[in-house]
């Protein structure tokens, strides 16, 4: 709603010269009507800054928790005062004027219970009217942001361990543009190094045109194994021969490794028939993605990779190293950083034969992002087992001094552990989904009633099973590692994926069942929200554009997954209590407002984290 709209529903409530509080978004957050109203308020009464009133306000999920709550000590008061009996005097003293129902001291705090009244009107309408937009705003606006996740390794399956980077960053990318930034969302692939010359190698020796065209990857990938393992027995056989003539080990390296590095300089100089080779090998893998992305609801603007890199910004980023003395040349020709001063070891950007590394080709893609985008922030969604590396990657942009060294952000997660098929094997991410579908499908078959209305079962199965897989990857913190497990995944109590997606189906249920119409949803009278259970619904959806913006601030999926199974535990403590069906017409039409929203809001949430919510189920 306009500021207007907004400054006449107050007055409808008895609240005159509504002024919003500076840096709030009143029109599209209900929680910022009562903040900025209680932050002037607590200025008045105890003489602190406004600033520091407003920013010391705390909420919480918890709907037995009061709406907001202020540590006193927060607000940098006189250490002399005793601020538990300051609490009663100013809970007592507090203006509350139409915005607050009651305000209640607990020995240093003082704690704020909104007007639920006017609460529940403003959430409601609010959400009915925004409907998809409702907790997005505008914060990040004429911003832009790139991020960089998933990038796997070209001709490689699409292993279980990239599904953290892929639903992080489509996450961050869903919650950068609910918050107005213009989003640059990117595949860094793996797609250069010598891991291309011994695929080559490989592909000569066991390639088979046929499998390569009817699954590209799976056979890629064989050949890379064969290869592979040609190359480790003949180490092996080296070393047995070194140690048969009285040598500690052998010297030289493996005759196909010696051939796979070879082909890889012919692809640095600009080779035309190795480069054709790699080059339909990049683009038959690419093909495969994305069809596992689509599944997941991922989409790019880019799809780029080492091999990427224009010469002129590789060359220039080495230019400046040269420049800023930063850089050491090593007697047999390699190249490196010197990072021991600040505890990140050295870094190398040179291999003696003069070929580049990882390192060197980041250097120079950072720069090209940079110039090409000019981006205001550049987030690399990457595990944390290369926090070293970014940490060496982000100091060496700052010892070249570039523009952009204070924008660019690594965004870390932990590992998934013991993530294979039920039958005990480690498998690619496609199998994992294909299991989860099945599994799905077969509880679905259970109640053959529903699943007689389900109009395609199988794409229903497939939703509800990729739902499975990602929620119980993202409701733990990033940072921590997590044991996969099928039977708590695949649950429909607790706090599962498919608990999410059965909540959203019976919501659908509730209102295709009361056959009531949008334009008398928006007539409805909330007032008459009265019940308990009502209000702590109306309290929760009220709290979801600012769990948005912590979301934002600490980069989690988490928050917004917690929040989303208070909403539905909260929902289904009220199912039994607050009917729709075979009410009076006004309590129906009130009660399904609020159950909508709830819907609306489950909705929004779970396609901000990349789900796909189901109709029926």
């Amino acid at each position: 709603m306009s500021l207007d709209q907004l400054t006449a529903k107050l007055d409808a409530f008895g609240i005159s010269d509504f002024k919003p509080y500076p840096g709030t978004n009143p029109c599209a957050n209900p929680f910022d009507v009562f903040r900025g109203h209680i932050a002037t308020e607590l200025s008045r009464l105890t003489g602190a800054d406004p600033e520091i009133c407003f920013s010391a306000l705390e909420w919480s999920t918890n709907p037995e928790r009061p709406d907001l709550l202020v540590p006193l000590r927060r607000l940098r008061l006189d250490k002399k005062l005793d601020v538990n009996q300051k609490a009663v005097e100013w809970a007592d003293q507090f203006n509350k004027a139409n915005f607050i129902e009651r305000v209640s001291p607990d020995k240093a705090f003082l704690q704020f219970y909104f007007n639920p009244t006017l609460l529940t009107d403003l959430v409601i309408k609010d959400i009915l009217n925004r409907r998809e937009k409702y907790g997005f705003n505008n914060t990040g606006e004429g911003k832009t942001i790139l991020i960089e996740f998933s990038s796997p390794n070209i001709a490689k399956p699409f292993h279980a361990g990239h599904l953290r980077s892929t639903i992080i960053g489509g996450f961050l990318s869903n919650l950068h543009e609910a918050l107005g930034w213009k989003v640059i969302r990117m595949n860094y692939l793996g797609d250069w190094g010598k891991q291309f010359g011994i695929l080559a190698v490989g592909y000569k020796r066991y390639g088979d045109e046929e499998l390569l065209k009817t699954n590209p990857i799976q056979h890629l990938f064989d050949v890379y194994v064969r290869v592979n393992n040609d190359i480790k027995e003949e180490e092996e056989k080296l070393e047995a021969d070194a140690k048969a003539a009285g040598k500690e080990a052998a010297d030289e390296k493996a005759p196909t490794d010696i051939e796979a590095q070879k082909y890889f300089s012919l692809m640095e100089e600009g080779n035309d028939e190795a480069l054709s080779i790699w080059r339909r090998f990049r683009e038959l893998s690419i093909e495969k993605y994305i069809e596992t992305y689509n599944r997941l609801n991922i989409s790019y603007d880019v799809y780029s990779g080492e091999s990427q890199v224009p010469e002129e910004e590789s060359a220039q980023a080495e230019k400046i190293i040269d420049e800023k003395g930063i850089a050491i040349t090593e007697p047999n020709g390699a190249k490196l950083i010197d990072l021991t001063k600040f505890k990140m070891g050295k870094a190398r950007i040179r291999r003696a034969d003069g070929t580049t590394l990882y390192l060197t080709r980041d250097i120079g893609t950072a720069l090209a992002r940079y110039n090409k985008y000019h981006f205001d922030k550049c987030i690399y969604v990457v595990a944390s087992q290369q926090n070293l590396y970014f940490q060496q990657l982000f100091k060496i942009l700052q010892m070249m001094e570039v523009p952009f060294a204070d924008k660019v952000e690594h965004i870390n997660f932990g590992l998934v552990k013991g993530m294979s098929t039920r039958k005990g094997t480690v498998v690619f991410l496609d199998n994992i989904l294909e299991e989860a579908r099945d599994a799905m499908h077969e509880v679905m078959k259970k109640n053959e009633e529903k699943y007689a209305q389900v109009q395609d079962p199988d794409k229903v199965a497939d939703l509800v099973g990729i739902s499975a897989v990602m929620i119980q990857d993202m409701a733990a913190k990033r940072v921590n590692d997590y044991e996969f497990n099928w039977s708590r995944m695949l649950s429909f109590e607790g706090d599962t994926g498919p608990y999410l997606q059965y909540a959203h189906s019976r919501l659908n249920s509730i209102a295709r069942n009361a056959n009531i119409s949008a334009e008398e949803l928006a007539k409805a009278d909330l007032s008459l929200l009265t019940e308990n259970e009502a209000i702590k619904l109306v309290r929760i959806l009220a709290k979801y554009p600012d769990v948005i913006l912590q979301a934002a601030k600490n980069s989690e999926p988490t928050t917004i997954v917690t929040y989303l199974f208070k909403l539905t535990h909260e929902f289904s403590s009220c199912y039994d209590k607050l009917w729709v069906a075979g009410q009076e017409p006004e309590i129906a039409k009130a009660r399904l407002a609020l159950y909508t929203s709830v819907r609306q809001v489950l909705n929004n949430g779970m396609r901000l984290l990349g789900l796909t919510p189901v109709e029926r189920m």
